[in-house]
Parts: structure tokens; C-alpha cells; sequence
């Protein structure tokens, strides 16, 4: 209860920045409490025989076997990789930086690379969630002028091509999105790795992405964001699909895409912030992570709007407004949502950075 306080305090204080380094120390304890935590765990692993069935997580996934579980795990990364960038000289950084140096032996990542060719359903493990945030942790790498840096991102190597080798063959297979607003969803996923495949300059996966962007999200209308949420939805199925297409569309074709895109009671729907009835619950409070997920995607859009649109300064004063209410709640939850909550909140900051 006393830390909640604190964090509350210390986000009011931040209100006009809207972080900190005091938040940003505060939020690196979630990932560096759980990144070598092994259980409990939800390994997603489908087995081949008693043999790997008897495999330990941290046999199975040497470098992301904390944190409950593969994605989060990773993501965790990410989010340690983004506050040291920011904040170099955070209180905690030689801990963070030994955390990051053993995850990032070149030998365990490439077991981790090795892992997706391995077994007979393996290739499928973690499409798209984890791939996604796999390649934000590469991007993120990619991205930081610092010796180490450079040093993990050619360890992550193998592990990223095989990711990347993968979705390129996934995608022209692919002929129907998720529209889920968990794991699965597409427009997420997609959205991740054009974001990786502009920062690294490879073109062709690029354009690979772009066209299945336009093939299923290019024409649709009247999307029934009146629906949202489901009970356990830490995305929008709608704005993840308009964060992908500001992305993928210039600012004068996003804006005719968006004006058919949302009828008023659907936009109207995703400006309510979701109601989390139970934050130790490890699905209701998938809630949070949705008001955190929409903030993001709130913010993305009305970046990509020109000056004067209607729902251009709405969006924005929505963002902070999801951004602000959710915060506190990062580290006040159990388990079910500290192991992974914090990099949603991350991640969601630095739109306002």
C-alpha cells in the first residue's frame, strides 16, 4: 500500500512530463523481480515426448524463462533495455545491466533460436505476441549507442533472423487476421514488426507487412468497437488496427481511412476507461493493460491526424487521461499483472517523451 502511495504521488508530481526517474526506478523493480523468477510459470510448450515434457523452463527457454511466461519475459527485457536508455544513470543500473549481460550470452540465445526448429509444433510458439515484442527488444538494441548494446544485439542474431524467417513465411499463408483483443491479434503484431523493419532498413519485410496491412485492414469500415471490451482484452481490436495503419498510410490517406473507420458510438466506447474488478485476478487484470495499450494507441493516431482535426486534441487529452488513472495500478497489482504491466506503462510513456 505504501509504495502504491508513493507511485501515486510521484506520477502527480510528474503530471506535465509524465515520468521521471524516481517512476522509472520504481517501475524497474517489476521485470528485475521476476526476469530470473522461474515460477510460477506457463511454459505454452507442446511436447514431443516425456522427455522435453520433463524440461524445466529454464532448460527450455535459457534467456526468457521468467516472469511467468515467454513473452513476458521478453518484453520485461525491453522495458529494462528503454529505462537505461533514457536513464543511464538510474540508482539500480549495475543491476540491471547484470540481469541483461546473462540473458544476453550469446550461447543461451541461440538455444532460444534453436527452440523454434526444434520440436514438431515449435515454429508456431509465441505467433505473434512474443515475435513482436522479440523484435521491439531487437529494434531497441539496434537503436542504443552504447558498447554493450552492441555487443546483445549480435547475440540476438540468430534469434531475430529466425523470428524474422518465420513471420516471412507465415504472412503470405496467412489469410485471415486475429481480431482478438489478446495474443493473437494481428494488427499488434504487425504494427511491431514494420516498426523493427523500418528501424533496420529491411525493405522487403517492410513491404511484406505493409501489403497484408492494406489486404486486411484497407477497406474496413464501421468497425464494431461498440462490442469492446471482452472480460480479459488488453488490446483493441479497432485501435490496434488503426495504430497499424497510421503507421503503414501518409497523414492525408490515414485521415480518409479514419473517417469511415469509427461510427460515433464505437469512438465513444473506447473513451471509457475500462472497469478492472479484480486486480488479482490474472484476467480481469488484463483490463489495466488494455486502458494502457489504448492510451498508446489513442496518442499514435492523434500524432498521425493533421492540426485542426476534430479528434486530434480528444485523443490526446484521452491518452493522458488512461495513461494517469492507470499508472498507480501497475504496481499495485498481484503477480498476475506486475510480471508484465510495466512495460505496457513503459511503452505507453514514451509516446509522451
Amino acid at each position: 500500500m505504501r509504495l502504491t502511495i508513493i507511485f501515486i504521488l510521484w506520477c502527480s508530481a510528474a503530471s506535465a512530463q509524465l515520468f521521471t526517474k524516481e517512476v522509472a526506478l520504481r517501475l524497474s523493480h517489476l521485470p528485475l523481480e521476476c526476469i530470473q523468477k522461474e515460477f510460477p510459470n506457463k511454459t505454452s510448450h507442446s511436447s514431443d515426448g516425456p522427455e522435453d515434457h520433463k524440461l524445466l523452463p529454464s532448460e527450455l527457454h535459457p534467456s526468457f524463462y521468467g516472469c511467468f511466461d515467454w513473452h513476458s519475459s521478453v518484453h520485461g527485457h525491453w522495458m529494462l533495455v528503454k529505462l537505461l536508455k533514457v536513464y543511464p544513470d538510474l540508482e539500480n543500473k549495475e543491476e540491471i545491466l547484470k540481469v541483461l549481460a546473462e540473458s544476453f550470452e550469446p550461447g543461451k540465445l541461440k538455444k532460444e533460436a534453436e527452440y523454434f526448429n526444434k520440436y514438431s509444433t515449435s515454429k508456431t510458439f509465441e505467433r505473434t505476441y512474443g515475435w513482436a515484442w522479440l523484435l521491439k527488444l531487437d529494434e531497441e538494441l539496434m537503436t542504443w549507442n552504447d558498447p554493450r548494446a552492441k555487443i546483445w544485439h549480435a547475440a540476438m542474431q540468430p534469434l531475430t533472423e529466425t523470428i524474422v524467417q518465420l513471420w516471412t513465411q507465415f504472412l503470405p499463408v496467412q489469410t485471415y487476421p486475429n481480431r482478438t483483443g489478446v495474443h493473437p491479434n494481428t494488427a499488434f503484431g504487425l504494427g511491431f514488426a514494420w516498426d523493427w523493419a523500418k528501424s533496420s532498413g529491411n525493405v522487403v519485410f517492410q513491404k511484406a507487412v505493409e501489403q497484408k496491412a492494406m489486404q486486411f485492414y484497407g477497406e474496413q469500415k464501421a468497425a464494431p468497437a461498440y462490442l469492446e471490451p471482452d472480460g480479459s482484452d488488453f488490446f483493441s481490436p479497432s485501435l490496434e488496427t488503426a495504430d497499424l495503419m497510421r503507421r503503414v498510410l501518409d497523414e492525408k490517406e490515414f485521415e480518409a481511412w479514419w473517417s469511415t473507420f469509427l461510427e460515433p458510438k464505437s469512438l465513444e466506447n473506447l473513451l471509457q476507461m475500462p472497469v478492472v474488478s479484480d486486480r488479482n485476478d490474472y484476467q480481469i487484470v488484463h483490463l489495466d493493460g488494455l486502458s494502457l495499450s489504448r492510451a498508446w494507441c489513442f496518442r499514435g493516431i492523434a500524432q498521425h491526424l493533421p492540426k485542426g482535426h476534430p479528434h486530434k486534441e480528444l485523443l490526446e487529452k484521452k491518452a493522458q487521461e488512461f495513461l494517469k488513472e492507470t499508472l498507480p495500478n501497475v504496481v499495485s497489482s498481484s503477480y498476475g499483472g506486475s510480471h508484465w504491466l510495466g512495460s505496457f506503462a513503459v511503452f505507453a510513456i514514451f509516446f509522451f517523451q
